[in-house]
């Protein structure tokens, strides 16, 4: 395959990556820098090939079955009461989950056209909310990918930009990549891990495959798209991990993330601003449009409804998701207690995805020679323990334990 055919096949798992890299990830990303300098890069490189790992088995199953992972998940146990506690997890976890977290995403996107433009953060909010509703009320799937991947784009130049004005140290870069965990740093590690490693992503990622191709034998470009785009994904959280690291000394804190680009001004002048503005912007703006979409498919794929973009219940699912967002920035933020229970079911329901997904990757009358082997199964085992070890982490976290 050449490198023109790698660059067309870019579609699904950028839209992944889209949805991985927003506010919460650039937040992580900064607080780490700014704390731990560029110790941390590593858990980057670890979070990333292990979301390639589960990131392919998805669009493998989504290619071979026919099916989204919602649907998958459903229809593979005779058991009612298994098939209703999955339901139950996917349209809490998922559909109030994405929901919980749309404010931050619209208002992450709109601190960045708030630093630019000096107009308040609600009134952009409303604004990106308004735009990414449109563009998914069009029900053209082929737009909405081309808008996100352009988007992505404009992200890693934006961030690659803001790390180069920044001026980071490339021996402390290569560094960062060699594994060590600094006293006190174990809390970010697993945040790092956790805006990466997205339970949501499994169920878009299995959907939006079959929007863009049909069959197995579209494996191989599929896997290209994902290993590519993900990595891309991987590289923009390094450039906003270094330029924190670059900017500030070991051991800042930084509380509000939509300042940390002001702060960069006095530090590397207006385009560093300008540059990291940028990216947060579109960071919010690319997880505010494909986390209603990805809560859509979850949704209608576990409750056996029509999956299809123009589906009147599809479009009801992702409008809500997106008008609660929408609300909360009118209302002045996210609602604590939703996002509360999100976590709490999101720590449940990822490592009960992670092992489902492992599953079915195995069984023969679903994907026949599609199946995993032996070195994917390893892989997936490795990647599932994490998974489960962040689970415990959030629930416990929640509670207030650690």
């Amino acid at each position: 395959m050449s490198i023109i055919q790698r660059l067309k096949a870019v579609g699904p798992g950028a839209m992944v990556a889209a949805a991985f890299i927003g506010p919460g990830t650039v937040t992580t990303a900064s607080v780490t820098g700014a704390a731990f300098g560029y110790a941390l890069l590593w858990t980057i490189a670890f979070s990333i090939i292990a979301t390639i790992v589960l990131q392919e088995m998805s669009a493998r199953l989504g290619l071979v079955s026919g099916e989204g992972l919602g649907e998958a998940l459903r229809e593979r146990f005779d058991n009612q009461l298994v098939e209703y506690a999955s339901i139950i997890l996917v349209v809490g976890a998922i559909g109030v989950g994405t929901a919980a977290y749309e404010a931050g995403n619209i208002l992450g996107g709109a601190a960045g056209l708030a630093t630019i433009t000096g107009i308040g953060s609600t009134t952009w909010g409303v604004v990106i909310g308004l735009v990414a509703g449109a563009l998914l009320f069009t029900g053209r799937y082929k737009l909405i990918e081309r808008a996100l991947v352009g988007l992505v784009i404009l992200m890693s130049l934006s961030f690659v930009a803001s790390a180069i004005l920044i001026g980071p140290d490339l021996g402390a870069i290569a560094s960062g990549f060699v594994i060590g965990i600094p006293s006190g740093s174990l809390y970010l590690i697993t945040g790092l891990i956790g805006t990466t490693i997205v339970g949501y992503n499994l169920f878009l990622h299995a959907s939006n495959v079959q929007e863009r191709w049909s069959g197995p034998e579209a494996i191989g470009q599929a896997r290209v798209d994902t290993v590519l785009s993900i990595a891309i994904g991987g590289l923009i959280t390094v450039t906003i991990m270094v330029t924190a690291a670059a900017a500030f000394e070991p051991g800042t804190q930084i509380s509000d993330v939509g300042r940390m680009a002001e702060q960069l001004r006095p530090l590397a002048g207006p385009y560093a601003e300008l540059f990291f503005s940028i990216g947060l912007f579109a960071a919010g703006f690319t997880s505010a449009t494909t986390a209603p979409l990805a809560g859509a498919w979850a949704t209608t794929g576990a409750l056996g409804w029509d999956s299809d973009l123009r589906s009147p219940r599809f479009r009801a699912v992702w409008a809500t998701i997106l008008g609660v967002g929408i609300l909360s920035v009118l209302l002045g933020g996210s609602p604590v207690q939703i996002i509360v229970f999100a976590q709490v079911v999101n720590g449940i329901l990822l490592p009960i995805v992670a092992i489902f997904l492992i599953y079915a990757m195995n069984q023969q009358d679903l994907l026949g020679e599609y199946t995993n082997g032996p070195v994917a199964n390893v892989l997936g085992a490795i990647v599932t323990i994490v998974v489960v070890w962040l689970g415990i982490r959030t629930l416990l976290d929640v509670a207030g334990v650690v």
